[in-house]
């Protein structure tokens, strides 16, 4: 029998706090409420890949094709570089305030952020101020965006049951395919119904407007959201704990999030978000067939994320993560030189990777989450996370494009790889996590 003079793990000298069973309308209100928000995230993301090749003369210098493609993928990567202040601003927010409340405003500025982009006015009507409202625009996204994964993976962290929590985390980057998946879907019926001249003028903005109105739906499911009871049983004094030297503190289980999160973060981008639009735009494949190919092989990673999660609580996190790291290095050039031109070979190359690369996205929310105590878990895990994806995966389209023009078709495939193989060496410095109480405090580096 458990009493309250029992000292709680994470906090000597505190009591122990006693975590009741969530209920099931809570658990449902959890999923819809977390699944919504961060899908619509993602599809607000991924759309902006998707339509590149469309708005790209539109909103820059269109004398210069080839220029106005790769100016939009560098304001793509600009997102990206957004994200590290955004994990910090909305990370300090969810381990202070709550991460229902740093969930909320996230979606609330993606939405404003789409909506920007979806009434931009274009280079011919406005010159330059087009190319700064899209900058704007995604200053403002990767900022929502940084720190929505951390805040999400937190709280779906938190509020799942410890043994199933490997299969909870899949929620994160199935609801976000869910997403990507209706941003290619729509991007693939648009070409259908609508002519290229008509794609060019306008079409390109329905996707942004209809992300803008979806953000309002998911702001409204986050705001009847529950917090998570961890966070609200933590004292005042705990979570008035200054900041940064706890950040010091814990600086070991930084980097591995960082080690972990390299590989993984240019090998989805590179296969699960631009590959339909790099075969489209560098390689001739019709754009129709091409994000339909890309449908494809999302659902084929939507299938493959629940299985990798439950084996993780089965046998553990770091043996699906040596699967996925080794799987994924040692099929990219294979893959890589298996697409051509036709829509079976995106389909099958996509689809092979996207398999693998699915057994390290389906756990990495636990896994990042059973690395820090829950004073700091949010800003701990959205900081390096968000550092690290605006390095490496914000510059993953631009850098494969300039890599294969400037050094050949594999520079970009030994540059992947590379990466993939430092984050298997990352895997053997950290525990294994599987079945953690969150109560317990990680051992951290001591403060000098």
């Amino acid at each position: 029998m458990t009493t309250n003079a029992e000292t709680n793990p994470a906090h000597p000298g505190h009591p122990a706090k006693h975590l009741p069973p969530q209920p099931v309308v809570s658990a449902r209100r959890t999923i819809l409420g977390t699944g919504v928000g961060n899908a619509i995230e993602w599809y607000d993301w991924a759309v902006y890949a998707t339509f590149a090749p469309f708005f790209a003369g539109q909103l820059f210098n269109n004398e210069d094709p080839a220029s106005a493609v790769l100016a939009t993928l560098a304001i793509f990567a600009v997102g990206f570089l957004a994200r590290p202040l955004g994990g910090f601003v909305f990370g300090w927010l969810g381990d202070r305030i709550g991460r229902k409340y740093s969930m909320t405003l996230a979606v609330a500025l993606a939405s404003v952020g789409s909506l920007l982009i979806g009434i931009a006015p274009t280079y011919a009507a406005m010159g330059a101020l087009a190319s700064v409202t899209l900058l704007i625009a995604r200053l403002i996204q990767g900022l929502a965006h940084g720190g929505e994964l951390p805040s999400s993976q937190t709280y779906l962290s938190e509020m799942a049951p410890k043994e199933k929590r490997g299969f909870w985390a899949t929620l994160i980057y199935t609801s976000g395919t869910v997403g990507t998946l209706f941003g290619i879907l729509l991007g693939a019926v648009l070409t259908l119904v609508l002519s290229s001249e008509q794609m060019l003028a306008w079409g390109w903005r329905i996707p942004f407007l209809l992300g803008a109105a979806l953000g309002l739906y998911g702001l409204v499911m986050r705001t009847r959201m529950k917090e998570t009871d961890l966070f609200e049983q933590e004292t005042t004094q705990e979570k008035r704990e200054p900041m940064w030297p706890q950040i010091i503190r814990y600086r070991k289980q930084a980097l591995q999030v960082i080690g972990l999160t390299v590989g993984l973060t240019v090998v989805y981008y590179t296969w699960g978000i631009v590959a339909p639009t790099y075969a489209s735009t560098s390689l001739g494949m019709d754009r129709g067939a091409a994000l339909w190919s890309g449908v494809i092989a999302n659902i084929v990673f939507l299938i493959a994320l629940p299985i990798w999660g439950k084996v993780s609580d089965k046998i553990g996190r770091k043996p699906v993560l040596w699967i996925s790291s080794i799987g994924a290095a040692t099929m990219h050039f294979p893959m890589t030189w298996l697409l051509q031109d036709s829509p079976w070979q995106l389909v099958v190359s996509m689809s092979v990777m996207l398999i693998f690369i699915a057994a390290s996205a389906a756990i990495v929310p636990a896994v990042y989450a059973e690395l820090f105590p829950t004073s700091i878990r949010t800003i701990g895990v959205g900081v390096p996370y968000s550092i690290c994806v605006a390095l490496f995966g914000g510059t993953a389209p631009y850098l494969n494009s300039w890599l294969t023009a400037n050094a050949g078709p594999n520079a970009f495939a030994f540059y992947t790889v590379t990466l993939l193989l430092v984050s298997v060496a990352f895997i053997f410095t950290i525990p294994e996590t599987k079945g953690k109480d969150l109560r317990e405090e990680p051992v951290a580096v001591p403060a000098h």
